[in-house]
This record gives C-alpha cells, structure tokens and sequence, in this order.
C-alpha cells in the first residue's frame, strides 16, 4: 500500500509540475482553447505510459548503451524544443482568424514528443527502478506504473490547460498576450537545463 502510495505521489509531482509537456499544453490552450489542445494532451496522456513499458521491455537499453546515440537524441529533444519555443513565441495574438490555429503538436506529435522529451527520460528512467521488485516479471510490475501516469497525467494537464485559457481571457489579445507566449516560451528552454547540466 505504501508503494502504491509512493507511485501516485511520484507521478502527481512529475506529471503536475512545470516542464515541456506543460508548458506547451498551457502556452497551446492560451492560443487555442482547451478542446483544441484535447490531442495533444491526450497523446501525451497515452504516449508517455507507453514509453514506460517500452523502456521496460528494453527499447531503452541502446540509449544506455551506445552514448552516442543517447547524445544525439538529447540534440534532437533540445532542437526541437527550441523550435517548439520559438512557435510559441512568435504565435499569433491579434483576434481569432477565421480559420483557428491548429496547436503546435497533435496527438501523434505529442505521443513520439516523449522520446525526445528530456524530462520524460528522467521520469521514466527514475520510476522504473524505484517502482519495481527485482526478479519479480518486469512487464506487469512496468504495465502498473504505465497505468497510474495514464490516469495522473489528464488531470494534470487539464489543470495547465486551464491556466493557458484563463491566461488568454485575463490578458485578451495584443501585447500582453505576446508577452506571455514569450514567458511560456523562455520556460520552455529553461526545461532544457537538466539537460544542459546533466
């Protein structure tokens, strides 16, 4: 029971805090609107649990191994977060188009994010060890942790998406507005500095 309890904590705290998934689901529901953004965080929701199992299963051992391709994916994960920053920053803010912007991620994009998403390597590569039984079968024990970030995750990323919304209603469109993509999007990269520092 106490594990149990370690692992919803665990996942609350690393689901729920700051980091790339929730800072581009606040930043994307700011623009668009909660519903809009429902892919994306629905891909994270599905495509982070998965990650976990396969990682269990062994999908993660070249990245352990081959340090090179480890450098390379972090290089991938960096890049494309820079991208993903300057999108938000450079979003449009004046008033709605005719034609809605679509958020920078769907469901899919939000899904394969997970492999390059530095923050969820270090969840991923922390709870697998912490939450398992050695010589205990790896897939069921792997297949539970998978399911309570599945039922965490939505809540959490309903929470930011909110924020996002309400942050688009309290500051309207213009300057403002701009403003806070840009802070979604300097917090962004500063997601990145476990990486840089690690």
């Amino acid at each position: 029971m106490d594990q149990a309890l370690a692992l919803i904590g665990f996942a609350l705290a690393t689901s729920g805090t700051p980091g790339p998934n929730t800072m581009m689901v606040t930043a994307s529901a700011a623009q668009v609107g909660i519903m809009r953004v429902m892919p994306h965080m629905l891909g994270i929701t599905l495509g982070f649990p998965a990650m976990i199992v396969a990682v269990a299963l062994g999908l993660g051992l070249p990245f352990a191994q081959i340090p090179g391709l480890h450098q390379a994916m972090q290089a991938l994960g960096a890049a494309w977060l820079l991208w993903l920053a300057w999108k938000i920053a450079t979003a449009p803010v004046g008033p709605a188009p005719e034609t809605p912007a679509r958020p920078p991620l769907g469901f899919f994009g939000a899904a394969a994010f997970q492999w390059v998403n530095p923050k969820a390597w270090m969840i991923a590569l922390a709870a697998l060890p912490a939450f398992t039984v050695p010589g205990q079968p790896i897939l069921p024990q792997a297949l539970v942790i998978a399911l309570v970030f599945a039922l965490v995750s939505m809540p959490c990323l309903l929470f930011w998406a909110w924020i996002g919304r309400a942050a688009r209603q309290l500051l309207g469109a213009g300057a403002r507005l701009r403003a806070f993509n840009i802070v979604m999007a300097v917090l962004l990269v500063l997601s990145l500095l476990p990486l840089a520092l690690g």
